[in-house]
């Protein structure tokens, strides 16, 4: 005796115009969420990201802690992200000048996602060393550049 085959799922009903407007359509080239997306996988985003989820940091910290950014890539990518809500900047009136930067309740949520990534291809960083090695295609590791050291 044959078993019913399952029920085919109904067809997807195509997303309505206001659907479209409140969540926006990521494949579209025009949809402003793709600006989001390159600021917070950028590959400084994502380190910065989880650099700022244990709290807050000055910038000199960030630096130090997120190896081989230059300040001016630090500085950008924290310009990126404070203007999308996902960081907050606050700048102290004092000489020298003293900044913070946190992560907004916005920025919190998606840090822990990005931190998912993060984890997922350190866990899977012996296979993915393996397809490299089979493929004769191993990435060159990143070279520290002059302008990337901290200077004291």
């Amino acid at each position: 005796m044959k078993a019913d085959p399952a029920p085919a799922d109904p067809p997807a009903r195509p997303a309505s115009l206001s659907e479209k407007m409140q969540r926006g359509d990521l494949m579209a080239v025009a949809c402003p969420s793709r600006e989001v997306l390159k600021h917070m996988t950028s590959r400084w985003g994502v380190l910065v990201l989880i650099a700022l989820l244990p709290g807050t940091q000055r910038f000199s910290d960030l630096r130090r802690t997120v190896s081989g950014v230059s300040e001016r890539m630090l500085a950008q990518t924290l310009q990126w992200l404070e203007g999308d809500g996902i960081v907050r900047r606050r700048a102290f009136k004092v000489v020298p000048p003293h900044v913070e930067y946190s992560l907004t309740p916005l920025g919190r949520e998606a840090a822990e996602r990005v931190q998912g990534l993060a984890d997922w291809i350190e866990v899977n960083m012996p296979a993915i060393t393996a397809h490299w090695e089979a493929a004769g295609a191993r990435p060159e590791p990143e070279k520290s550049r002059p302008e990337d050291r901290l200077t004291a």
